[in-house]
């Protein structure tokens, strides 16, 4: 799964505030041909990121490329069951990242495009958030 190989800081504020703006930046296709992108904000953890390029992969069986635009920076604490409240903040249990409105999330290049779209969307039905699908005319 995907993580920071070296953090700054062990636990983190979670940022709820970015929930409320669209995306200024990371919202075009850059590298391939048709890309999948959010139509709302929310968190997506490492987990989730990983069970959609599983799909992805395993539908395209070996052809395209496949380019990943997110990445889980932010540590995630959590408590564990049923311990008081109080004695400081919890361990570490995952990483996750805050994905805005119309950030793109996957993109892939090579192979044909209804191909390209039915991974993707496989990839989208992995993912707690609205996603479409976007392509470029290539002319």
């Amino acid at each position: 799964m995907l993580e920071p190989k070296k953090i700054k800081r062990r636990k983190q504020h979670r940022y709820r505030g970015a929930f409320g703006r669209k995306a200024t930046r990371g919202t075009q296709l850059a590298f391939g041909t048709v890309g999948l992108k959010t139509q709302e904000a929310g968190e997506l953890t490492a987990r989730q990121i990983e069970a959609a390029r599983r799909a992805l992969t395993h539908s395209v069986q070996r052809g395209g490329k496949i380019w990943i635009r997110i990445f889980p920076h932010t540590p995630v604490s959590r408590k564990a069951a049923e311990v008081p409240m109080g004695s400081g903040k919890g361990s570490l249990d995952r990483y996750s990242t805050i994905v805005r409105a119309g950030t793109m999330i996957f993109e892939m290049g090579g192979l044909d495009e209804q191909a390209a779209k039915t991974a993707l969307r496989l990839a989208a039905y992995k993912l707690p958030l609205l996603t479409k699908i976007v392509t470029t005319s290539l002319l």
